[in-house]
């Protein structure tokens, strides 16, 4: 009888403390100019790399674990940086056109967190929505956070977003092949 009452008397007094202390969710607002983005195509005959702005950004936390986020990209900034003078312009000009990302139509992209799931101190393993030209799949990345900073890294896989010019066209040169996966780096400041 004595341990049901002392139990009892410790749920009640832990009960009371949980209640009375509730772990309080905070939003970290990213800060977007502090923020990068880089991109890496692939195609047969190399590769090309690029920077892609945050418009915004939030983190979800749960005390300190990781719960949520969201993030909207500004896709009119689109351009690579492993070019210069005409030939970055004109790859700068198709990445904005219909063939690709269509940024007249489709200014920007989304991306918002559906689950996470922590895989160590301070490591998660994040599955969300990402909305591309009006077409949502989901994504699925590791995201490592230290303090004010996180990183992550993303394979995209361009055609489930309707962006499929030089995807495995037969007929197409070798040098003009694009593969359909694509890299996302990310380095997120809070």
């Amino acid at each position: 009888m004595k341990k049901t009452i002392l139990s009892l008397a410790l749920i009640t007094l832990f009960g009371a403390s949980a209640i009375a202390n509730p772990i309080k969710k905070e939003t970290k607002k990213v800060n977007t100019s502090e923020s990068s983005v880089v991109w890496k195509g692939y195609k047969v005959g190399g590769s090309h790399t690029g920077t892609i702005d945050l418009k915004s950004g939030v983190l979800e936390f749960d005390g300190e674990k990781l719960v949520g986020g969201e993030f909207v990209v500004d896709m009119s900034t689109i351009n690579a940086t492993d070019l210069e003078g005409d030939y970055k312009n004109k790859l700068d000009g198709h990445l904005k056109s219909d063939d690709f990302f269509g940024t007249a139509n489709h200014p920007t992209a989304k991306l918002v967190f559906t689950k996470v799931k922590s895989t160590g101190k301070n490591s998660y393993d994040v599955t969300g929505d990402l909305t591309i030209k009006g077409n949502t799949e989901p994504v699925s990345f590791v995201v490592s956070v230290y303090g004010d900073k996180a990183t992550a890294t993303l394979k995209v896989d361009r055609t489930k977003y309707d962006v499929k010019y030089g995807s495995g066209i037969i007929g197409t040169a070798k040098d003009k092949l694009i593969y359909d996966e694509f890299d996302l780096v990310v380095d997120l400041q809070m």
